[in-house]
């Protein structure tokens, strides 16, 4: 009898440590969560809600979403990181590799679930794709065929392309390493490349585009990173300025007037992330949950910016595109 009642009690501690959220909703408490991203994007909001909803998750009524954007500001950004963690919340949501390293730094007590961030394991934010360990893990970005598939595609469109300028931010580490994988698909293409490095805080975007018009560059690539996507509309308008064909990682490129965009379909993971805040949620462990690598990638191009440009998209790139905007 003493050994069932023991049983009994190990089981009890045993849901109370696994299924605190669980345990809180029953009582009445809705679940908070920090969505927290340096500059906002209507689309991955909108995908992180779709997953919520097909969890069973109604805002306002099962669970409390903290919108924070950064507007481009890192020391803004780590004021509302700060926020959030006073408040506090029981999960963040990290919608960035400087809004995930901010959030590693700012609590390792509240679990984070990163949702775009290129190299998690080089930038020390989890220990491995398998087992992250620590508070934090999530949907990584990272697919080394990525940046070799963008040089294709916009070769393509330029057949005689020979020279090709890479916009990217120098100070990150994710894409550093995205500047390295793309060294050998070049090669392999006959291409040259000119490393056109951005800094914050001040980015000299327009001393970039200078120095691919002076080297005769015939086409941009634009590697992922936050700075980039926080500057879209001053690149996208110096690319068309300076009549320099460009691929982008994002479809908010393409969107905005860019010419054409290819990577991991952003929409489906923020919708992704949802998941992981679900099973955190229900007592799933941050430093158990394997990080996700992407499954869906998207192109996108947009025929307006392309006849602008006096390019013709070849049919075997449209018959290949999620989305052609007209």
């Amino acid at each position: 009898m003493r050994r069932a009642l023991g049983l009994v009690a190990t089981l009890a501690l045993a849901l109370l440590v696994s299924f605190p959220a669980f345990a809180a909703q029953q009582s009445g408490r809705v679940p908070r969560i920090g969505f927290l991203v340096f500059v906002s994007s209507e689309t991955r909001y909108r995908g992180f809600q779709q997953g919520l909803r097909e969890l069973g998750y109604r805002e306002g009524q099962n669970i409390t979403i903290e919108f924070r954007s950064a507007d481009g500001s890192p020391e803004r950004l780590k004021d509302l990181t700060d926020e959030l963690v006073r408040l506090p919340v029981d999960v963040i949501v990290a919608g960035s590799t400087v809004g995930a390293e901010t959030a590693k730094r700012a609590t390792s007590a509240i679990p984070v679930v990163f949702a775009n961030v290129a190299d998690p394991v080089a930038l020390g934010l989890v220990a491995s794709l398998a087992k992250p360990g620590g508070n934090i893990t999530g949907l990584s970005t990272d697919s080394p065929e990525i940046t070799g598939k963008r040089l294709e595609l916009i070769k393509e469109v330029i057949p005689g392309m020979r020279r090709i300028g890479v916009l990217w931010n120098q100070d990150a580490t994710g894409s550093v390493a995205q500047f390295n994988q793309l060294k050998p698909a070049a090669q392999s293409l006959g291409v040259d490349v000119r490393s056109l490095p951005i800094r914050p805080p001040v980015p000299e975007i327009d001393k970039a585009f200078g120095t691919a018009k002076n080297w005769r560059a015939d086409a941009l690539i634009a590697l992922d990173d936050a700075l980039i996507f926080a500057n879209r509309t001053r690149i996208i308008a110096l690319a068309v300025r300076h009549r320099l064909p460009a691929m982008y990682g994002y479809r908010e490129f393409p969107e905005a007037s860019g010419l054409m965009a290819y990577g991991p379909s952003r929409y489906d993971m923020y919708r992704r992330a949802a998941t992981y805040v679900d099973k955190i949620l229900k007592g799933g462990k941050p430093a158990e949950l394997p990080v996700e690598q992407p499954t869906r990638f998207e192109l996108v191009v947009n025929l307006k910016t392309a006849k602008a440009l006096g390019l013709t998209i070849p049919q075997s790139v449209l018959i290949r595109a999620d989305q052609v905007i007209q």
